[in-house]
């Protein structure tokens, strides 16, 4: 599947070309493994998203879904909203992510 145009750090450029298919084959084309845990997460970051219009901090989003923060991160091993919001189809977080 090809993927819709992104910018220079690999968000979507229009997000609302975002499907599941789009999300997982940005990540495919990135090189980024994403299991059914990771996945889960995308989901209800987007749910949050549509409900608030915005991006959740990783501490509200840790809170919102029930799950420790560090567990979160261990997860993603990196920074969790970077990757969670660019193959969610949602803007670049911003703040201390």
């Amino acid at each position: 599947m090809q993927t819709p145009n992104r910018d220079g750090d690999g968000y979507l450029a229009d997000m609302s070309d975002w499907t599941p298919e789009i999300g997982r084959a940005m990540a495919e084309a990135d090189g980024f493994e994403l299991d059914e845990k990771k996945w889960e997460q995308i989901l209800k970051a987007r749910e949050f998203y549509e409900e608030f219009g915005t991006v959740p901090p990783i501490r509200k989003f840790a809170r919102h879904i029930g799950i420790d923060q560090k567990e979160i991160f261990d997860l993603w091993m990196t920074g969790p909203m970077k990757p969670i919001t660019k193959y969610g189809g949602m803007p670049k977080p911003t703040g201390c992510v």
